[in-house]
């Protein structure tokens, strides 16, 4: 399989399982979304350590620590990644599905602006129109709220950036991850000791289900980001912009029939320019 395919494969198998994991964020509704950060920061620390030994790439990790230059840009993905995650759970867990959908339709574009405007790529006719299409669908979604969708603009921003800001460090993926998981570690265990001491943690209120569940988060989280890393260096963005539309047309099949959030007009009428975009990227991809 040529490169660029790899990378391609990688990222829709990434995404897919982005869309899919509000499933099991949802099965975590009653508990704090910040403490749920953290333990999802202790778990992916547990998970990547193996793989790190596994590969013996972890001399390399302790290499880029020793480089300012490098963990800077490692607290950047860092900020980029936390902001997303704490994003998306609070608003899986405060029942705003369809939210996360818009924020996630909103990423994409800015993936696609980024390819065009800094990476200096080309798109074609069709890119153009699905482009154009898919801010037409944003702009409808967003003004149906009636009010500004902040938990929206600041989860597709954030990960908008985060996937542009990955392109540039000279990293392997799973060496950048750990990096960036590393660097919140401290304060994801100081937050998860202090829930404990208060008797409020999920260790000492949740089911031994739920537990069960938590303490599968490291893998949850993980795989898709080491996918999505994969992908982000393989893939040009104006190609890998319009496969993140597959997140939100999963939340939104989520948000509107599984846990049955308000579906209006307007919102339908966006969610079909969007997906009218993506046949329009389909058929261009095909040819």
């Amino acid at each position: 399989m040529r490169r660029g395919h790899s990378g391609l494969w990688a990222g829709i198998l990434a995404y897919t399982l982005w869309g899919a994991i509000t499933i099991y964020w949802k099965q975590f509704h009653r508990f704090n979304a910040f403490e749920l950060i953290a333990q999802r920061t202790v778990w992916s620390t547990v998970v990547l350590v193996v793989v790190l030994m596994a590969m013996r790439k972890g001399r390399s990790v302790l290499d880029a620590f020793r480089s300012p230059r490098t963990v800077a840009h490692l607290a950047l993905l860092a900020l980029l990644l936390a902001t997303n995650w704490t994003t998306y759970v609070y608003a899986v867990v405060h029942g705003h599905v369809i939210e996360t959908a818009l924020g996630y339709f909103i990423s994409p574009i800015g993936t696609m602006l980024i390819g065009v405007f800094a990476m200096k790529e080309r798109l074609r006719v069709a890119q153009w129109c699905a482009l154009g299409l898919a801010v037409c669908a944003v702009a409808v979604v967003g003004a149906a709220y009636g009010q500004v969708p902040w938990l929206a603009i600041v989860l597709g921003t954030s990960w908008c950036a985060y996937g542009y800001a990955k392109r540039q460090i000279p990293l392997a993926a799973i060496e950048s991850l750990s990096g960036e998981i590393l660097l919140l570690l401290v304060p994801a265990v100081v937050l998860v000791a202090i829930r404990q001491g208060d008797g409020a943690g999920i260790f000492s209120t949740g089911t031994p289900i739920e537990i069960a569940l938590l303490l599968c988060s490291g893998i949850v989280t993980a795989t898709p980001l080491l996918l999505f890393a994969y992908s982000a260096k393989r893939t040009p963005f104006t190609v890998l912009g319009p496969v993140g539309y597959l997140v939100p047309s999963i939340n939104f099949v989520l948000g509107a029939v599984v846990y049955h959030e308000q579906l209006t007009a307007a919102r339908v009428i966006g969610f079909s320019l969007v997906w009218l975009a993506l046949a329009i990227i389909t058929v261009d991809g095909l040819r």
